[in-house]
């Protein structure tokens, strides 16, 4: 048995004792009940009952403050006071901010954690059993680990405090249930004060002793497993740090750059994997961003290692959605310049085709992405274009023809269409987009007519900060939950290939399973015309090649097909293919049955031979 040597009683870790001491039965069973059933609801609905969270937390600091500023005679009186003060001051700024609950409950949780974790070494410094001292210090040490969590990750945040804060709830309303039952059964009209009037009454019997000796014991145990809880938190922190992308100086803008668009600013080797037969580059340029403003992007220019003699013909390679944060760029993927990342890569690089990728500017080098908005996007990969020229050794035709996947198809359709006009020094021949995003307005109101999971919780975030970012007239908050701005703000900060999308997709399901995190129509409104002006229209004076997957997961194949169709009766020429069985990233894999059609095609565009480039009529 576990024996301490005897010391004056620490401070209690809860104020119940207190509070009940006197109580009716009757009033604390009521006061049990409510407590229960407000734990309850927090857990289950968190974000439903919001409201309930925040004065909860609110008033939890406040109380804990105030049991702060009265505890005893053997606390000093400084750490009473200025904790107490500190506590009760966050409380009320808590309870002050409603309007503004999610902002604003994050880093005030991360704060009063902090603070939590400065009373507990305080406590653990103090007087008091070597127990309660170890016990002290390891609460210290979670609360200091969590809080600086709570900062790291505000959107999880507030989904992981309610699941705390409730779970207290639920004990505390429990505990109070308990006591009342105990009193009505006992026939006592109030509830006695509970452990402390036992331990003082036993003081000195041989049962007290070992009961404190048990108490040791299960403090020992909680200390273990919440520094065991700390350690798991720090450890899963740093494993989805480690696994997020790094932007090295190389993306950094100098404080002069050209002013022209489509200038060369430097170059750099590529760490990444090679393709057999190419050398592949990094560079940094000019660029203008969706709103027209001067701008700096990123791109990768993959140059075969043979080629014939005289300039070479060039495949603008648009990439597919690879999250929005600056991160995300492609160029600092290790697979990048693969085969598995950029379709018929090989084949290219044999025929001596210089294949020049952007990242598009947001990406890589610092500015908003421009997600799903045509002429940002267009003005990056036409300017990497030009940039490319700039290349010592790389001899660049004006022969270009644009392919894109995806989001990559929608840039690349707004890319061959502005292209006349933005950069009439490049001749575009074609346009190949495999399963484009082409309609952002129809896709938006396909995606949005059921309920938003957490994955189409996180890919409308993508939508929706790009497009309040770069539009004045797209107000984030008209679209969202009150409050919401920071979990789906943070939902961006994140792409899909690092191991951090799980608090992404964590918090989205969060919220799924509450209410909706989206409140308003996507495709009414500023957003919804902004959506529509971001349509590709055309014209086009060369042939689009248009495939898709008939299993398309992302993209509804009807979509793809009601594009063709307008393509057609506007008098494009449109050669297109159905996939049977293909899903959405099926056509650009190299087993796609569409790669020798993709090298074909565009080979005739590049030589301007007369091939099949139109199925209109069919």
């Amino acid at each position: 048995m576990i024996r301490e040597a005897h010391r004056p009683t620490a401070r209690s870790w809860t104020i119940v004792p207190r509070l009940v001491r006197g109580a009716p039965p009757a009033v604390l069973a009521v006061a049990g009940a409510l407590s229960l059933l407000a734990g309850l609801l927090i857990v289950t609905r968190p974000l439903t009952s919001l409201f309930l969270l925040t004065v909860y937390v609110g008033l939890t600091a406040i109380f804990t403050g105030a049991a702060r500023l009265l505890s005893g005679p053997g606390s000093a009186l400084w750490s009473r006071v200025v904790f107490g003060a500190v506590w009760i001051a966050l409380g009320l700024a808590i309870l002050v901010g409603l309007g503004r609950t999610l902002e604003l409950l994050p880093p005030l949780i991360a704060v009063l954690l902090l603070l939590g974790g400065l009373a507990s070494i305080y406590d653990a410094l103090a007087r008091g059993r070597v127990s309660q001292r170890v016990l002290a210090a390891a609460w210290a040490v979670a609360q200091i680990v969590f809080g600086i969590l709570a900062f790291a990750w505000p959107d999880v945040t507030v989904l992981v405090v309610a699941i705390v804060f409730g779970v207290r709830t639920i004990v505390f309303g429990a505990t109070l249930l308990v006591r009342a039952v105990r009193a009505f059964v006992a026939g006592s009209r109030t509830v006695p004060a509970g452990d402390e009037g036992k331990d003082a009454a036993a003081a000195e019997s041989a049962g007290r002793r070992a009961r404190a000796g048990w108490l040791a014991a299960g403090r020992y145990a909680l200390a273990a497993l919440v520094l065991a809880l700390a350690g798991g938190g720090w450890w899963a922190n740093s494993w989805l740090a480690d696994g997020a992308p790094v932007v090295d100086a190389f993306y950094d803008p100098p404080a002069l750059v050209p002013y022209e668009h489509g200038r060369l600013i430097r170059v750099g080797d590529f760490a990444g994997q090679h393709p057999n037969g190419a050398d592949v580059h990094r560079m940094l340029y000019t660029t203008r961003d969706a709103v027209g403003q001067p701008a700096v992007a990123s791109a990768l220019v993959i140059v075969p290692d043979e080629t014939p003699p005289g300039a070479r013909p060039v495949i603008a390679w648009n990439h597919g959605t690879t999250g929005v944060a600056r991160g995300c760029a492609p160029s600092l993927r290790d697979a990048a310049a693969t085969k598995w990342s950029i379709p018929a890569l090989d084949e290219a690089i044999a025929r001596g085709w210089i294949v020049v990728a952007s990242d598009y500017s947001g990406q890589g080098a610092p500015g908003v992405f421009p997600y799903l908005i045509g002429r940002g996007e267009a003005r990056s990969s036409l300017d990497a274009v030009l940039a490319a020229r700039e290349l010592d050794g790389v001899p660049l035709s004006s022969r270009t023809v644009a392919w894109g996947h995806s989001q990559g198809g929608h840039a690349a359709l707004w890319m061959s269409q502005i292209a006349p006009d933005y950069a009439p020094e490049i001749d575009m021949r074609g346009t190949a987009v495999l399963a484009p995003a082409a309609d952002p307005l129809a896709l938006a109101d396909e995606l949005t007519e059921g309920d938003a999971g957490a994955l189409l919780s996180i890919l409308i975030s993508w939508v929706l900060v790009p497009y309040a970012d770069t539009y004045d007239d797209v107000d984030l908050t008209r679209y969202i939950a009150p409050g919401a701005e920071a979990i789906v703000r943070e939902m961006t900060q994140r792409c899909p290939s690092e191991p951090g999308v799980i608090v992404s997709v964590a918090a989205a399901l969060g919220v799924a399973e509450d209410r909706p995190l989206y409140v308003g129509d996507l495709t009414a409104g500023a957003l919804g015309d902004r959506l529509a002006d971001n349509v590709p229209a055309g014209p086009w004076n060369h042939p689009l090649l248009v495939a898709w997957g008939d299993e398309d997961e992302v993209i509804p194949p009807h979509l793809q097909q009601e594009f063709v169709d307008r393509l057609c009766a506007q008098g494009e020429r449109v050669r297109w293919l159905s996939y049977r069985g293909y899903d959405h990233l099926a056509t650009l894999l190299p087993r796609s049955d569409f790669l020798p059609v993709l090298t074909s095609w565009t080979d005739a565009r590049l030589s301007r031979t007369e091939t099949h480039v139109d199925d209109c009529g069919r």
